[in-house]
């Protein structure tokens, strides 16, 4: 390793070539404003092809002068290209130089396209992207790319190399899926929409001969329908995902007996992976029984991942309870979840055998510590293989016994020690909504032992979870102190005075929390949401007006609570809702100074309810998150004003904003300017207590005044309370309703890799 030195691109250590000084300076440069301007770096003077041939280093009076970033080497700069957009990258970037023409089209960057979240990719880009590489690419992303028209999308079907392709949420009608099927004879791995006018008669012979050769689909469902299963014949790996509305737009309700008459006979026998995930609504679980039907005749010989999420209860029937005695019996897993009330008082667990398990999910099951280790763990066998564990919702996963404890009793610490030392290899754990109390005792506590997990990439735990054992003298609970009065201005950029009840404003090495993030100090991914925390919008429902109470011992998590989460150099997504005893926020600044890699930012109910103390430290930690995208605050009584926007203006890689305030308010003309200033927002999504006439005029005038250079703009401008909330949510694309939208846990929620 002497003639090498490791570089840190992008956030992650890549060995290359010794590289002198002059070049480490410009590939930091490099990197900076590819994030910053993707396309706009290759353009600039440094890129410029001086040499004769392109190819030769560059020399000292170069680097003196702004040193060459073409002197790179090959390797080094085909990977900084990958961080470029696919659209830039063919469009723009190759036509700056002989070198960069020949680089841009290199097979490790034409490959593969990813077009998902390319906000910036329209109509006519992507058309000409595929007339100029389309022969070349064999993996493409498309997802959530609502904005382009079916007419656009058609043209995949000149890409006629793709072994893998990704359309959910595109605009596809049957006719148009067809033609584009017919083309590619290559395809093995499929991602579609069914929507509401589905017709599998329109499905060409050409077509359903490419389906029979896929082995691999993910299929969501927005009508009663099997879509293109029955064409498949050859799956191997089945994503369902049901988000069929109860009832249409007029009010018709819907039924699982529209597929009466259609082709009902899904070819299972050689699938590997199955796996439904359920949107709430009675509709979704009458369909999904039709899909389950043919599994309970005939279970596929070779499954090893079976998983089905559904939101409440999911009632047992004599075709589950057939197929889950005959996978007992037949097969070996690697991956299981299934409905809480497939489980709760069954002694299913006992019977089911699992080979090298990866992921477990039984969330909001009523799953005890002592069945956790005997029945799932087998005792205290080492599950070296296990990486992801989803125990969400399971009050009772920490105790002996489900029926003697209460919620809020202590947990018993050698359980959870035992499944520490039998999942040592675990990446993504998720404890949420549920009481995880330990009791005193030294090395006893929850946050010390999960400690020893050195690989933990993605954590999820209750506030309560992580107080000490004990109540700290010096903690005032926020109810009793606060810091300044409702409605009292802060100057954006000043930092608040030290909090006289909180004692020391910076981490304490002391406590367990600041501990336990210390020995994980990879984590990307870190949530903690109060145990009776629920959002103000829930899924097809109106809007929650009153919220349970916090957990009293949230009480002793605050401000030096949060700053210890600033030792997470690697952290990606945060993730904080239900925090009491916030009393200035000073932790978040913390987070915004050291946190650099921070990319997606959730707060909810942090503070006093109907007080908003924590938003001068806001303001200050904003400015510092330059790689933010994503922000989505959850606030009673929120001031959406000049002020806040003018701190969110300095996060310039955002691209996402939803904001969900009862009672809250919003300065319109605050809102324009700065969607003028930030030039990457396209989600602007705000649910106030401001009226519906305002909320349609903001909209309107967004609309009017982005919607031409801004082709992905999504905006969403309406009352919280209003009746007609549930409608309009209806029609906001799936991949924001999903990922931003609305609230929820995402440690753990699929098993890692599961698609894309």
């Amino acid at each position: 390793m002497a003639s090498c030195t490791a570089v840190k691109i992008f956030g992650k250590s890549t060995f290359f070539p010794r590289l002198w000084r002059g070049q480490l300076l410009a590939l930091s440069l490099a990197e900076e404003a590819t994030l910053r301007d993707p396309m706009g770096i290759w353009c600039s003077p440094y890129f410029q092809d001086t040499s004769n041939d392109g190819d030769m280093p560059p020399t000292a009076a170069a680097v003196a002068v702004g040193a060459h970033l073409l002197g790179f080497s090959d390797e080094i700069l085909l990977h900084i290209l990958s961080h470029v957009p696919s659209t830039d990258l063919v469009l723009n970037v190759r036509r700056t130089c002989r070198k960069l023409a020949v680089l841009c089209l290199d097979k490790s960057l034409t490959h593969t396209v990813l077009l998902q979240k390319d906000y910036e990719a329209s109509e006519d880009k992507v058309k000409q992207l595929v007339k100029e590489i389309g022969r070349e690419i064999q993996q493409l992303n498309m997802a959530g790319c609502y904005w382009l028209s079916g007419a656009t999308i058609e043209h995949v079907a000149r890409c006629r190399s793709l072994v893998k392709v990704n359309l959910s949420g595109c605009h596809l009608t049957s006719l148009r899926l067809s033609k584009m099927l017919s083309a590619l004879q290559h395809l093995r791995s499929l991602a579609i929409d069914v929507s509401p006018g589905f017709d599998a008669g329109q499905l060409s012979g050409e077509c359903k001969a490419t389906l029979s050769r896929v082995r691999e689909l993910k299929q969501t469902l927005y009508t009663p329908s099997y879509g293109v299963v029955p064409c498949c014949t050859s799956l191997e790996k089945l994503l369902l995902y049901f988000e069929i509305l109860d009832r249409t737009r007029e009010g018709a309700i819907l039924s699982g007996q529209l597929m009466v008459g259609q082709s009902n006979v899904p070819h299972y026998q050689n699938l590997r992976v199955f796996y439904a995930r359920l949107a709430p609504g009675y509709i979704n679980q009458e369909v999904v029984r039709l899909y389950l039907a043919v599994l309970s005749d005939r279970t596929p010989e070779n499954l090893h991942a079976f998983l089905i999420s559904v939101p409440g209860s999911f009632a047992e029937s004599g075709a589950t309870k057939n197929l889950l005695d005959s996978m007992a019996r037949n097969v070996a897993l690697d991956a299981l979840q299934l409905p809480k009330s497939w489980l709760n008082g069954s002694s299913l667990l006992q019977h089911m055998k699992f080979n090298n398990p990866f992921y477990f999910s039984f969330s909001r099951c009523t799953l005890s510590g002592g069945h956790l280790i005997q029945r799932v763990i087998d005792g205290a066998k080492e599950l070296r293989s296990l990486a992801s564990l989803n125990l969400s919702g399971c009050v009772h996963c920490l105790s002996p016994d489900s029926l003697l404890r209460k919620a809020e009793d202590d947990i018993d610490s050698g359980i959870l020690e035992t499944l520490v030392a039998s999942c040592r290899n675990l990446r993504h754990l998720n404890l949420s909504a549920a009481h995880h109390h330990s009791s005193e005792g030294p090395g006893r506590h929850l946050c010390q032992l999960l400690a020893r997990l050195r690989h933990l990439r993605s954590l999820s735990l209750p506030v309560c979870s992580v107080a000490d054992s004990a109540p700290r003298s010096d903690r005032v609970p926020a109810m009793h102190a606060v810091p300044r009065g409702f409605g009292k201005k802060v100057r954006i950029g000043v930092q608040s005075c030290p909090n006289p009840f909180s004692g020391q404003a910076g981490p304490q090495p002391s406590s367990v929390f600041w501990s336990l993030l210390k020995n994980v100090p990879f984590l990307e991914r870190l949530e903690l949401i109060g145990s009776n925390f629920s959002s103000a919008m829930p899924r097809n429902e109106p809007a929650i007006r009153n919220s349970l109470p916090p957990c009293s011992r949230a009480q002793n998590v605050g401000d030096s609570e949060v700053a210890a989460i600033g030792q997470l150099a690697f952290l990606r997504h945060l993730t904080l809702a239900q925090l009491p005893s916030i009393l200035t926020g000073s932790g978040l600044v913390s987070i915004g100074l050291q946190c650099q890699q921070l990319q997606s930012l959730s707060l909810a109910n942090l503070g006093m309810m109907g007080k908003v103390v924590y938003m001068s430290a806001l303001s200050d930690m904003l400015k510092h998150c330059k790689r933010l995208k994503d922000l989505r605050l959850e606030q009673p009584y929120f001031s959406a004003n000049a002020q806040f926007f003018q701190a969110l203006s300095q996060c310039s890689a955002l691209q996402r904003l939803c904001l969900v305030s009862r009672s809250g308010t919003l300065q319109p003309e605050a809102v324009l300017a700065f969607m003028a200033r930030c030039l990457h927002v396209v989600v602007c999504h705000m649910f106030t207590g401001e009226s519906l006439a305002t909320c349609k005029s903001l909209q309107q005038s967004l609309l009017r005044s982005f919607q031409a250079e801004r082709p992905a703009l999504n905006v969403v401008i309406f009352p919280l309370l209003h009746e007609g909330l549930t409608n309009v949510i209806r029609d906001v694309p799936m991949v924001h309703l999903d990922e931003i939208t609305l609230f929820k846990s995402r440690v753990a929620e699929e098993p890692p890799n599961l698609w894309w």
